[in-house]
């Protein structure tokens, strides 16, 4: 059989002894590859068949649908869709034909984007079509963008002159090294009916299996994605925590996955297999880790791709190594626009035991080699990036106390909901998801109780360029005057707690909206919906700062007014070290008063006073029905209101009266006439 596989494994020695292959062979035979049912499986596959005009594509698929060479076929067929029987594993396949007319090329990249796989055929007697596939077909599939396998398919074997003999492996190895993308290469002929239907079933193979997301072929290595998934799985097989799979725990893992239980001769042969090319793979409690993750390298490496998949499947990972999005329905986290999600106690409780897990002196400083490790079960560390990375309050080591920990959690849990359940059921929570979170009372209910029950309160940040924002959410957490220069950042989150007076805690988000980001946010009907409070931050020794900020104060007024999402609103008197601008105090008190909030809140970054700002922004939180600044329209729609509504009922009163008395007139004159 002339097949080539894009796996330097597939060509080079394994260097494994005959007797550690046949000991191999027995474990690998009982595995299936049956997981059509399992989440993130594909529930269908869909292949499209390109290359050059009378290289065989048509015939090439009508030989595999119905295993009879055709006479005479259409130059493109339509669909052709194999039953889900058709092949082992149970899944149905669409095959799709396409024109190679020049005019036609814009259906084909249609067709292509929608592709799990792609065959690219050649002709085995034209050298030029062969020429043709790294001249103009792959550089095309590129330039289009196809991100999926590609099959490539040597058409007409059966025209091949038999002085030609050079190896399907010296042809294609070329090719492959400048096109990684190439997964197989297969020769075949349609009129001999040699290969046919093994074509579209590597093809699919490929998106059922596929390897790129499993091992790197440069560095012939478990990827980093595959080898933390099943690091995960290893986990949560190890009932009894040791760093071992014992033989009952073997046992179980394989009925899981495999429906088969292994008898304990296989067991003693997979620990064998392991021992002798890794000898820190097993110990005296059994399968460790590392031999855990050699084995399905070992898998790999031969071409059993669909017994990593099977266990990866089982344990609902999709093609991305990331758990199914049946896993994560939707409905779970479906809220109306001003409602948010919180953490549950529950989910606190475990993310409470995890730290102290991790933290392994118990100094209340998670580092970040321990964070790392706490994540080496998820895909990657969700806090690497933006806008996490740099949202807490770090220790002086650099790492995260408690209180920090929890704070990014509930970050995430505002911001991605989703994604903040799926990495707690990476690191092992033990729950329905359902369970994790919970979905807070909308805003407009809180304003009519005039309380939120709310523990995570978000604070939108405004104001103009350099009046203080960014010093203002630095020292937030924890850092100094002098770290605040330059760091303003687009889009930018600093989150923390904020102790009560009572002396609980709530959690306290502040974005921080940049000056030239503020016609953006506003362009959402919806933008002010997650906002619990705004701030207003404004240079007290700059009038032309104060009064950017009174503009700032007016729009989101007018915005919340327009739209129904108004919001509590409060102004702050940054740089209170420097000399204020003139008539600065009465100006700033006159403008608050007139709109009903607060007077403006005076601080200092630089000299670390802050007037008890934060616990301010929270209490005001707390009572959304307060601090609400109202615009003269806003104002005068009200006023207008009220006089409609006392028109209404006076109107109302009227009619009462005169449906009461013509009532009364009524009984008068049956008792006038009665005693007549």
């Amino acid at each position: 059989m002339r097949v080539f596989q894009g796996f330097s494994i597939f060509f080079l020695s394994l260097s494994l002894t005959r007797n550690l292959q046949f000991r191999l062979e027995f474990q690998m035979a009982r595995y299936s590859a049956g997981t059509v049912d399992c989440p993130g499986a594909p529930k269908s596959v869909r292949i499209v068949v390109v290359g050059d005009k009378g290289t065989g594509k048509s015939s090439l698929i009508v030989a595999a649908a119905t295993d009879s060479f055709p006479p005479n076929v259409p130059p493109v067929l339509p669909d052709t869709k194999l039953p889900f029987e058709f092949f082992p594993d149970g899944i149905p396949v669409t095959i799709v034909d396409t024109s190679s007319r020049p005019e036609d090329r814009d259906i084909v990249a249609e067709e292509l984007k929608h592709a799990d796989a792609v065959v690219l055929t050649y002709a085995c007697d034209r050298p030029e079509t062969l020429e043709r596939l790294s001249t103009y077909w792959l550089p095309e599939l590129r330039r289009l963008e196809v991100k999926v396998p590609i099959i490539v398919a040597g058409c007409k074997l059966d025209f091949r002159e038999d002085n030609n003999q050079v190896s399907l492996e010296q042809v294609m190895s070329p090719i492959m090294q400048q096109f990684r993308e190439i997964e197989t290469c297969i020769e075949c002929s349609a009129l001999k009916q040699l290969q046919a239907q093994e074509v579209f079933y590597y093809a699919q193979k490929t998106v059922l299996h596929p390897t790129g997301p499993l091992f790197d072929q440069e560095s012939q290595a478990l990827k980093p994605r595959c080898v933390r998934a099943l690091k995960r799985i290893f986990i949560l097989c190890d009932h009894d925590r040791d760093g071992a799979l014992s033989e009952a725990e073997l046992n179980d893992f394989q009925v899981k996955c495999f429906h088969a239980p292994l008898q304990p001769s296989e067991i003693e042969g997979v620990k064998r297999v392991v021992q002798e090319k890794l000898p820190e793979g097993v110990n005296e409690r059994g399968l460790t880790v590392t031999g855990f993750l050699f084995l399905h390298a070992l898998f790999i490496e031969k071409g059993r791709l669909e017994t990593t998949w099977t266990v990866l499947r089982k344990y609902g990972y999709n093609n991305d190594i990331r758990l199914a999005d049946e896993l994560l329905p939707a409905s779970l986290f479906k809220r109306a626009p001003d409602q948010s999600v919180e953490l549950t106690s529950v989910a606190i409780e475990f993310l409470k035991g995890m730290y102290m897990s991790f933290d392994d002196d118990g100094d209340n400083n998670l580092r970040p080699q321990e964070i790392e490790d706490l994540f080496s079960t998820a895909p990657e560390s969700p806090w690497k990036e933006a806008p996490y990375e740099d949202a807490a309050e770090k220790t002086t080591l650099g790492g995260l106390s408690f209180d920090a920990f929890l704070s990014l959690w509930s970050l995430m849990t505002l911001l991605e909901p989703a994604r903040s359940v799926e990495h707690l059921i990476y690191i092992g929570f033990p729950g329905d998801p359902a369970s994790a979170i919970r979905l807070t009372r909308r805003r407009r209910l809180d304003r009519k109780k005039q309380q939120s029950e709310r523990k995570v309160f978000q604070c939108f940040v405004f104001g103009p360029s350099n009046a203080g924002k960014s010093a203002l959410l630095n020292c937030f957490l924890g850092r100094s005057y002098a770290d605040n220069q330059g760091s303003t950042t687009d889009g930018r989150y600093a989150v923390n707690m904020v102790d009560e007076s009572g002396g609980a805690k709530k959690t306290l988000v502040m974005r921080e909206i940049p000056e030239d980001g503020v016609k953006g946010l506003f362009s959402s009907k919806e933008s002010l919906a997650t906002c619990d409070i705004a701030v207003f931050v404004y240079d007290s020794s700059d009038e032309l700062s104060w009064k950017r900020a009174t503009e700032l104060l007016v729009e989101v007024a007018t915005h919340g007014e327009a739209t129904g999402y108004e919001v509590p609103c409060l102004m702050v008197s940054a740089k209170d070290d420097l000399d204020s601008f003139p008539i600065s105090i009465q100006e700033s008190t006159r403008m608050t008063q007139d709109m009903g909030i607060e007077p403006p809140v005076s601080i200092s970054s630089k000299l670390g006073d802050f007037n008890n700002l934060f616990r301010k922004i929270l209490t005001a939180a707390q009572h959304p029905h307060l601090s609400i600044p109202e615009t003269e329209a806003g104002k005068s729609r009200k006023h207008y209101n009220r006089l409609i509504n006392r028109s209404l009922m006076a109107v109302s009163i009227g009619a009462a009266a005169v449906v009461v008395g013509l009532a009364a007139y009524r009984v008068y004159a049956t008792r006038k006439s009665s005693s007549a």
